[in-house]
């Protein structure tokens, strides 16, 4: 019986959800949303005994981790930066060069607002929860990282789909190997942060994205 309820919890909360949102005939605030469901998520870690509340933040393990997260996020980056180049060099920095301000905003508010609550949600709640569906690490990794994708299907681009697939299974990773989900999240912030700043950031926004001139 309680397998039966986590299914219908992952399909309600990890599919019905972002199919809805994404062909939803209005259109809806994406943030006060995930703040919901990721109240939700917080509440129900609160209230289980079995969870470690220590890993919602725990910054011990973040200044060793920097040795490899800073690396693979500068190689990374230079990838990412040689691709809007080449293919499609309209956008590149375009957000910083035409909406400073903007763009000054999100980098400071995106960690806090959206890259948190999507930790949560879809590292320190998904994968406490569902561990006896999916098993205690790469299954667990794995799953965490198709469902992150697949919340992605609501910016409607496949870019947004493949690049967080790759992404999600990086945090995921990070912080089944840390039990640190502040550590996971700064890494998980950097990379948001470089995509809106490259240019690639039209394709994880929904609503009204400035055009490049």
């Amino acid at each position: 019986m309680q397998r039966a309820r986590l299914i219908c919890e992952v399909l309600i909360l990890f599919v019905g959800l972002p199919l809805g949102y994404r062909f939803s005939p209005v259109q809806i605030p994406a943030s006060p949303l995930l703040w919901l469901v990721a109240g939700y998520a917080w509440w129900q870690l609160e209230r289980d005994g079995g969870f470690d509340r220590g890993r919602l933040w725990n910054a011990t393990p973040l200044a060793g981790e920097l040795r490899t997260i800073l690396p693979i996020f500068a190689v990374t980056a230079v990838v990412l930066w040689m691709g809007v180049h080449w293919w499609t060099p309209q956008i590149e920095w375009s957000f910083v060069r035409e909406h400073p301000r903007l763009w000054a905003v999100v980098m400071a508010l995106y960690p806090a607002l959206s890259v948190y609550p999507q930790g949560i949600l879809y590292r320190a709640f998904f994968m406490h929860r569902y561990a006896v569906m999916f098993g205690e690490r790469w299954g667990m990794v794995v799953a965490s990282a198709v469902a992150f994708a697949f919340l992605h299907i609501i910016f409607r681009n496949s870019i947004s789909v493949a690049l967080t697939f790759f992404g999600g299974m990086l945090f995921a990773w990070r912080y089944a190997e840390t039990g640190s989900l502040l550590t996971s999240s700064v890494e998980h912030a950097l990379y948001g942060c470089w995509l809106f700043t490259v240019g690639l950031g039209q394709y994880f926004y929904h609503g009204v994205w400035p055009e490049p001139r």
